[in-house]
């Protein structure tokens, strides 16, 4: 079995036992301090949220200081779909580890991907025991079996957390129209789902789709239990 994943946490800014968590799901060739930086921006929105970031499980071959959910040519069709299928097991005992850590259930819970880590989190949140509170996916897609379309996976879908897509229209390296494909692929699986489109950002998170995505968050988290 691999190590277990871990990697910088921010507790709760207000005192006392987190009632809500995010976790951040860095793209490919960063690591977990990549993203823990948003949990600090997102703190005056989510004030009763602990935040952690997880290494991903592999070493980068093509970023040697970095890490890597799965490797990633794509040079070959099938990669994507191995490769969120075979990462997801070590990241679903890492949510049910820190779900226990918190003492808090599903319902509490959002995960934040970027790039890679946005195909991590729709595959994982998706299929979870019980639907986490919401999803935010920033420069990223849904990944489905090369060829087919969402209802080759209908079936897999147990979950159906509210999900909010944010995308740049400069992005040359997942082009936009991924959003707008994962936006439609989800809504076909009867997942709710949100966008935005960032004017003139590439493969980024622009302060506009910081805050809408922390504003997100504040919205489907609701006040503290």
């Amino acid at each position: 079995m691999p190590a277990a994943l871990d990697g910088p946490r921010l507790p709760p800014r207000a005192q006392g036992p987190a009632h809500q968590l995010v976790v951040f799901l860095h793209g490919y060739g960063a690591d977990g301090n990549d993203l823990i930086d948003i949990g600090r921006a997102w703190q005056p929105l989510l004030p009763h949220a602990a935040f952690v970031s997880p290494h991903a499980p592999e070493p980068c071959a093509e970023a040697p200081v970095g890490r890597q959910w799965f490797a990633l040519t794509f040079r070959d069709p099938q990669e994507r779909w191995r490769g969120v299928n075979a990462a997801a097991p070590a990241l679903d005992r890492f949510l049910d580890a820190e779900l226990a850590r918190h003492r808090l259930d599903e319902r509490a819970l959002a995960l934040v991907g970027f790039s890679q880590g946005t195909m991590m989190a729709l595959h994982v949140g998706l299929r979870r025991r019980g639907a986490p509170a919401a999803i935010v996916g920033y420069s990223g897609i849904l990944v489905l079996p090369p060829g087919q379309g969402p209802d080759a996976v209908a079936r897999e879908i147990s979950a159906r957390p509210p999900v909010l897509l944010l995308h740049g229209d400069q992005d040359d390296l997942i082009p936009a129209q991924g959003m707008f494909q994962a936006a439609q692929d989800l809504a076909a699986l009867l997942v709710p789902v949100e966008w935005h489109l960032s004017r003139d950002i590439g493969h980024g998170i622009d302060p506009e789709g910081l805050r809408h995505g922390g504003e997100f968050l504040g919205r489907r988290f609701g006040p503290p239990r």
